[in-house]
């Protein structure tokens, strides 16, 4: 069976020269863009610019911004919101796992919650009941629903 080439678009493999012509841009531009932090790539032992096929996606967006009227000033707050967004839905991503993982630990037992004398939750065993406390008789219970 024959494999195939995996590509990494984060692989700093372009020089200046081959990324501003992929980008259609002039050199100096990204070299001005890396000043101003908007597209940042890797660099060398020796200082050369490295850029990936991401970093060539960006000055694509960049440009395109740019075309419509949007300032470089302008162009980085997106870019910084839009990275922002992108962390927040791995993020969203890993606890809507952890939670879909708890929910399935927890699927099938019973569980049964009241209120502590201190105000805190306090988790009873299924047919148990929490100790007096001398302070009031009152007690609300509240059991999950099943699923």
């Amino acid at each position: 069976m024959a494999r195939r080439a995996q590509h990494d678009d984060d692989a700093p493999v372009f020089v200046i020269s081959v990324a501003a012509e992929l980008a259609g841009m002039h050199a100096q531009t990204l070299r001005q863009y890396d000043r101003l932090g908007l597209v940042v790539p890797r660099r060398t032992r020796g200082g050369g610019r490295r850029y990936s096929l991401r970093d060539i996606a960006m000055l694509r967006e960049v440009q395109r911004l740019s075309q419509e009227g949007v300032s470089l000033a302008g162009i980085q707050r997106i870019m910084e919101l839009e990275a922002q967004v992108k962390e927040l839905r791995e993020r969203l991503a890993e606890l809507a796992a952890q939670n879909a993982a708890l929910q399935e630990a927890v699927h099938g037992q019973s569980r049964v919650f009241a209120a502590g004398p201190s105000g805190d939750v306090v988790v009873l065993r299924p047919g148990t009941r929490p100790r007096p406390t001398g302070v009031s008789q009152e007690l609300v219970l509240w059991r999950p629903r099943q699923r």
